[in-house]
């Protein structure tokens, strides 16, 4: 299947008529471009996804010209050999577009052709009530691969023992009798075709590279710039005995793959409560089964049956779909061990409504639909554990829970909390430290313009779409450095004085406070406990804004704002440095806004980027020692001018290890 190669002029006319952007403000396929090389590939179009049409249509690339959008039109002849599948998902589609005909193959004589099999230029529209919102450019340049019918051996393959040798010259090399990509080391590719991929060659091991020589090795120096100390601490060996022995799993037999009828998928629930809890021990109920409560995933996905840990707080939130919402067994009649022999715990559990639905529930639909009826739901579940020694004493549990109509589709987001507490401990806030702060805490904050003045400063943590009408937001942890942002909603005909001005209030929003906590175990009822005033820079004034007839311009916009912590250690404490804050500064940075129009300008709602940035910057609490005699004479001692130096090679032993205390790391001290 010779087809000629794509006209340049075609995909520069894509670019230039705005092809590749959305043509609407809340609907974009991500990515907009795709360069396919493969069967399939996949891309997700984002925004309101409802009652829209996605087709997929191709282009003549011999035309040189750009044919008008047309969307919702049935699939030509010229398409028949793809297939387009569309996945929802929330408040997003994933589509795939997929080569339905065979893999085009090559020769045995000919293992990797210079030119492609299969070249196309395929645009994926979306279309509502027959009107373009959005289009996907997909590139399809797909090369002979032989490696899809090898003609191999069905001969099993001895594998060396690899704690005496390497697994084979070319580890790369994968299949028998075929050439595999990017493998410049396979023999079975021509020299014609390993030039295709020669700037992409795989590199380390894998790629080949079997017995480098390591720079620890005494014939290393030999070849390049090495300190004085080198010969006497380099190693004497030979280059058969390479460190990457035993690189690949050691056994000459690979077990085969269990099938899926024989993969046991939940083991028994390790009791261990009738001795006492550990930190990190799940923790039992009566039926001998483990405690769950929802929680995220290091996938970022939320695992609805996730064991509850002993002394592990966390504090997640799950994004589920109405409609496939389904109510978990409750905990109030579930009876929890102790940590004793025959110890058990009832939970406390207290009901509350909801009185915000906005803030859980994303949707288009009125609440509570003539002729529907109401249901329940589940918003939020806090647990409170009170702990002593390693047993439990108590346990409260508040849930808060919404009306909603049975009919009603949308996404709702529920929160969920765990927390433990010791036994004698009261209701007061927990410290970020005692006295300095300890890194990934909340930074303590105070608004002394209100009533109930305990506060904290906050980023957002967009949801759904990312707008801000939706964003939550969740503290600043001391030492972490953060940016997040969300998207303002905004027509062509906005008011820019009212823009400013709200740009301004969200951005305001996120630092509700006054003072800050000089260190982390700040008293909230004294001021002059080591708190410091926030310093607060302005946003800048705005210019003259356009004149009326120049609808959707706005200059001057805040839309940035930066929030800079100066940090410092103070001592330590047992041998711990102990660290706390010397000021914070808030500042906004404007940017010009214009509408954004796709092939049309519409009027409909545009989007305002807005982000906040947190950076905490170290400062020395005290100035850096001077420099010695002898250190400014010998140079080779100095860290700063060498790539090893003695204070480096006997870092344990000198005073800059501050992973233990002196006093805990004094018997090992002996001990060498």
């Amino acid at each position: 299947m010779g087809f000629p190669p794509p006209s340049p002029l075609l995909l520069g006319l894509l670019v230039l008529q705005g092809a590749l952007r959305p043509l609407r403000g809340d609907l974009v396929f991500v990515p907009s471009f795709i360069r396919m090389s493969g069967p399939a590939v996949s891309a997700t179009l984002v925004g309101g996804t409802e009652d829209v049409t996605v087709t997929l249509a191709a282009l003549q690339a011999e035309a040189g010209v750009l044919p008008g959008p047309a969307c919702g039109l049935p699939p030509s002849n010229e398409t028949a050999a793809w297939s387009l599948a569309t996945t929802p998902a929330v408040n997003s589609l994933e589509v795939t577009v997929r080569w339905k005909g065979g893999p085009c193959s090559s020769s045995e004589t000919e293992p990797v052709p210079e030119s492609p099999c299969l070249v196309q230029t395929l645009l994926v529209s979306a279309a509502h009530n027959a009107t373009c919102l959005a289009h996907l450019l997909i590139q399809v340049e797909i090369y002979a691969n032989s490696s899809l019918t090898p003609h191999a051996s069905e001969n099993a393959t001895v594998i060396p023992n690899q704690v005496y040798q390497p697994l084979g010259p070319c580890p790369c090399n994968l299949t028998a009798g075929a050439c595999d990509i990017r493998c410049c080391c396979d023999q079975e590719c021509s020299a014609e075709g390993r030039e295709l991929f020669a700037q992409s060659c795989l590199g380390g091991v894998f790629g080949g590279d079997v017995s480098p020589l390591f720079d620890q090795l005494c014939s290393a120096g030999v070849a390049q710039q090495v300190p004085d100390w080198f010969p006497w601490l380099c190693v004497q060996s030979p280059l058969a005995n390479s460190p990457f022995l035993g690189y690949f799993y050691h056994g000459s037999v690979s077990q085969r793959p269990r099938a899926a009828s024989q993969v046991h998928l939940y083991a028994e629930p390790k009791d261990s409560s009738h001795f006492g809890y550990k930190q990190g021990d799940p923790i039992m109920t009566l039926d001998k089964a483990y405690l769950t409560v929802p929680q995220v995933s290091l996938a970022g996905q939320c695992m609805q049956n996730a064991p509850v840990a002993f002394l592990q707080n966390f504090d997640v939130r799950c994004t589920t779909h109405l409609e496939a919402y389904q109510e978990r067994d409750g905990i109030i009649n579930t009876k929890i061990r102790n940590g004793t022999v025959g110890g058990i715990v009832t939970p406390k559990v207290t009901y509350e409504e909801a009185t915000d639905l906005g803030k859980y529930i994303s949707t288009t639909e009125t609440l509570l639909g003539n002729g529907s009826a109401p249901r329940n739901v589940t918003v939020e579940e806090h647990y409170v554990f009170r702990w002593n020694n390693n047993t439990i004493s108590e346990v409260n549990v508040r849930v808060i829970r919404a009306e909603v109509s049975a009919s009603w589709k949308g996404t709702m987001t529920q929160r969920f909390t765990v927390q433990f507490l010791s036994y004698n401990s009261g209701d007061e806030k927990e410290y970020s430290g005692n006295p300095g702060y300890q890194l990934g805490r909340p930074v303590r904050a105070l608004n002394t313009d209100r009533l109930n003045n305990v506060t904290s400063l906050s980023v957002w943590q967009p949801a759904g779409r990312g707008l801000c009408t939706s964003a939550t937001v969740r503290p600043i942890l001391f030492g972490e450095d953060a940016s997040s942002g969300c998207l303002l909603e905004v027509g062509i005909r906005e008011n820019c004085t009212a823009l400013r001005e709200n740009a301004v209030e969200r951005l305001s929003s996120l630092i509700q406070a006054t003072h800050v906590a000089m260190r982390g175990n700040s008293d909230y009822s004294d001021l002059s406990d080591g708190w410091l005033e926030i310093i607060r820079v302005d946003a800048p004034g705005a210019g003259a804004d356009p004149p009326t007839s120049a609808s959707g311009i706005c200059l001057d916009v805040p839309a940035q704002l930066s929030v800079r912590v100066l940090i410092a250690e103070a001592g330590a404490v047992q041998g711990l440095i102990q660290q706390e804050i010397l000021g914070v500064e808030t500042r906004f940075s404007t940017v010009n806004w214009q509408y954004q129009c796709g092939l049309t300008c519409e009027d409909k709602a545009g989007l305002l980027p807005l982000g906040v940035s947190v950076r905490f910057i170290k400062i020395p609490a005290q100035p850096p020692r001077p420099r010695t005699r002898f250190q400014i004479n010998f140079t080779e001692y100095d860290c700063t001018r060498n790539e090893v130096c003695w204070p480096q090679l006997l870092y344990p032993l000198t005073r800059y290890y501050q992973a233990q205390p002196e006093c805990k790391f004094f018997s090992k001290k002996i001990c060498w």
